[in-house]
């Protein structure tokens, strides 16, 4: 009888104690490769119960209008639906402009808009980040830039924004998934402090989440911070930038470096040739960035962090939303170009745009270069 008491209690006393190892472990590391859309074949990850689901997870029924007033770029069988924002010199968002001052060309054909609307919604941003060896070393003036970029991004964002965090050097990596909880955004941040490898993927990485993020609803951008060096990417140059164009993500891109790049070429410290590859660098995210709809900055000083971002989040979140049925209805999965321009009906001439004292106001039109034509169903 007290063998078998004995018995008991050891028993139950290891049960216990397994009990206490497992409560005591921490939640298993989240499974990062998702960024609203999994590889295929690998099965989507579970959603969080506390969070609202993201906007790229449910579609909406096509005979409803999109919900929170959130315009989508998007192609069907008839209509074309386009957003498009009027920026300042300033960066600043000029409202008010009428439909009729408005041309939208296709290939260089004139379209007639069949609506305009103004919207202002959430954002679903990614923030893709270059953390290599190659520049970026511990306690650098290019590590700690990195890092102040990021970080006062983050401060821009407002509480119903999503934001997921990819970084790359070697390989592009999902250190965390759209989310509202900016803790995921921090715990993500807080792995960036010495970068493991000289690569850089920028091709790689920008296009595989420009691909991912296709299918979202919604503003949709990335925000883009590089020196706009590839290494070793597994795609060119012309490759990227044919997926961008069709991937229709706009791309917002912050240039690194660009103070520290012109001291050490003043100083005899940096070779032409090293010059002449930064300029090629600079270029290529301002194409990315023009192409996609987004827009390049090439900061040299930290106190304009702040006003880029400011720029960016007016730019996503004001925009007139246009629709309009195309004159060409050929189902040949061609690129279609496109253009708007703001014109004087009276002489057919570019608006002359002032401001309250009289005087002309510079003006830049953001908006997609283009859109990939549907094909055929056989």
């Amino acid at each position: 009888m007290k063998a078998s008491r004995l018995f008991a209690l050891l028993s139950a006393g290891m049960l216990s104690l397994a009990l206490l190892l497992v409560a005591q472990q921490g939640p298993t590391t989240k499974n990062g490769d998702t960024v609203a859309r999994p590889k295929k074949g690998n099965a989507p990850a579970p959603k969080e119960a506390e969070l609202p689901p993201l906007p790229s997870v449910f579609k909406r029924d096509k005979g409803l209008p999109p919900e929170g007033g959130e315009p989508t770029f998007r192609v069907d069988a008839t209509t074309v639906t386009l957003d498009v924002a009027v920026i300042d010199g300033d960066g600043h968002f000029i409202p008010n402009i009428p439909q009729g001052n408005f041309r939208i060309l296709e290939d260089n054909v004139p379209q007639k808009i069949s609506s305009m609307s103004l919207g202002e919604a959430p954002m679903t941003v990614c923030l893709v980040i270059e953390f290599s060896n190659l520049f970026q070393q511990f306690y650098s003036e290019p590590w700690y830039q990195t890092l102040v970029a990021a970080n006062e991004f983050m401060g821009s964002l407002k509480p119903q924004d999503y934001v997921a965090v990819v970084a790359y050097d070697l390989r592009p990596e999902i250190l965390s998934d759209f989310s509202l909880d900016r803790r995921d955004a921090a715990d993500a941040m807080s792995r960036l402090k010495i970068p493991a490898y000289r690569e850089t993927v920028l091709y790689d990485a920008i296009t595989e989440t420009a691909e991912r993020m296709a299918d979202i609803e919604g503003r949709k951008a990335i925000l883009l911070i590089s020196s706009g060096v590839d290494t070793i990417s597994h795609q060119n140059y012309g490759e990227a930038r044919k997926k961008i164009q069709n991937a229709g993500v706009p791309i917002y891109s912050v240039g690194l470096m660009q103070a520290y790049r012109d001291y050490y070429y003043s100083m005899g410290a940096m070779s032409d040739s090293a010059r002449t590859d930064f300029l090629m660098a600079d270029n290529q995210l301002k194409t990315f960035s023009t192409e996609s709809g987004g827009m390049a900055f090439f900061p040299r000083f930290y106190g304009q962090f702040r006003e880029i971002f400011q720029t960016i989040s007016q730019a996503m979140r004001t925009q007139y939303v246009f629709t309009y049925v195309p004159t060409n209805t050929a189902r040949d999965g061609k690129f279609r170009k496109l253009k708007v321009e703001l014109i004087d009906p009276a002489t057919n001439k570019a608006l002359r745009v002032t401001d309250q004292k009289g005087k002309n106001v510079k003006y830049s039109i953001v908006t997609k270069s283009g859109y990939t034509a549907p094909r055929q169903v056989e």
